[in-house]
């Protein structure tokens, strides 16, 4: 299937002009991106690395907190529940997320985890290390409650729930059946951007999203060509009941599989390549938005893929605005 009969089945324009006001709930591992920018001219004496000049620092609204900043940013209304710390770094997040305009009373606080922090050190272009301060561990019972009884409350207002599981201890097997219970029951679609050790949780949702790594490891197939990526994809689709597997393609773009339906290939829109960092995120966002917006399944992958093409030129973990999407389906057009 080619793009162009998505487009003239419907005017993708249509569906970016009902973002406003479409509620999105994500529910995930939330996060801070750290980065020190700096340049390199010469290598330590003391060690074999490099001496990095820092010339200024960032810090950015990371993993599911990212997919919701994007969804903010495209117009949508965005409100999120995961875990943070007691420290520091937990009302940091807290205050970029209500900058961003994302709901955050729904972060549960944990005094026995810290809040996750990635930092990266990046000299011009080049990517020279991250180091991590996280715990993985799976959350304490009562923490788990406190999650369950925020999406509770949040789920009946939501147009769409967006997993977004970084394996930092929020997604796990008992939550992940508390709250798919809770979304069949209230009939909210469910958007999940899995992590391989989970995906066999997500038996029955919407539409998951693996990368084709995530999601050749998931099958336990070698992609060695596009046949063998079929297999994967249909029989993710099989295991999982669910109504579409979208897998996410790097260069090569996306996948879209659904059930009774022939694959339907996405060519990537990305006109320049700059930073990958959280191009999943933005995927994510665009597509929970459209299906929000009332756009079909392939509608709504076709929208995602033109979000990444516009973040991947953007430098670190960065948002996607609603006016930026419009102008990239125009250019795409002309």
């Amino acid at each position: 299937m080619r793009v162009s009969s998505v487009k003239s089945a419907k005017n993708l324009h249509e569906y970016v002009g009902r973002f406003p006001g479409c509620r999105v709930l994500v529910l995930g591992d939330v996060m801070l991106d750290e980065y020190v920018w700096g340049t390199v001219s010469r290598i330590s004496p003391e060690a074999p690395v490099p001496v990095v000049a820092v010339r200024s620092e960032s810090l950015k609204i990371g993993g599911a907190g990212n997919v919701a900043a994007n969804i903010a940013a495209l117009d949508g209304v965005a409100e999120i529940v995961g875990v943070v710390g007691t420290d520091a770094a937990a009302e940091r997040l807290t205050q970029e997320l209500t900058r961003a305009g994302v709901k955050a009373d729904g972060l549960v606080v944990d005094g026995a985890r810290p809040t996750t922090i990635k930092s990266r050190v990046v000299a011009g272009s080049q990517h020279v290390v991250r180091f991590d301060r996280e715990s993985d561990a799976p959350l304490a019972l009562a923490v788990r409650r406190q999650v369950l009884r925020q999406v509770r409350a949040r789920l009946p207002e939501a147009d769409v729930l967006l997993i977004s599981d970084y394996a930092k201890g929020v997604v796990g097997a008992g939550l992940v059946r508390e709250v798919l219970a809770l979304a069949a029951r209230a009939k909210t679609p469910v958007a999940v951007d899995p992590k391989v050790q989970h995906v066999p949780l997500f038996r029955g949702v919407t539409v998951i999203a693996p990368n084709h790594h995530e999601a050749a490891a998931a099958a336990r197939i070698l992609v060695r060509d596009e046949a063998d990526l079929l297999r994967v994809g249909q029989t993710l689709l099989r295991r999982l009941q669910a109504r579409a597997v979208l897998i996410t393609r790097g260069e090569a773009g996306m996948s879209l599989f659904e059930a009774a339906r022939p694959v339907t290939h996405i060519p990537t829109f990305a006109r320049e390549v700059y930073d990958v960092t959280g191009a999943g995120d933005t995927v994510m966002a665009v597509l929970a938005l459209a299906l929000a917006a009332g756009a079909p399944l392939r509608a709504a992958a076709v929208l995602a893929n033109y979000g990444a093409g516009v973040v991947v030129g953007k430098r670190g973990t960065a948002t996607v605005g609603r006016a930026e999407l419009e102008r990239a389906l125009r250019d795409d057009s002309q």
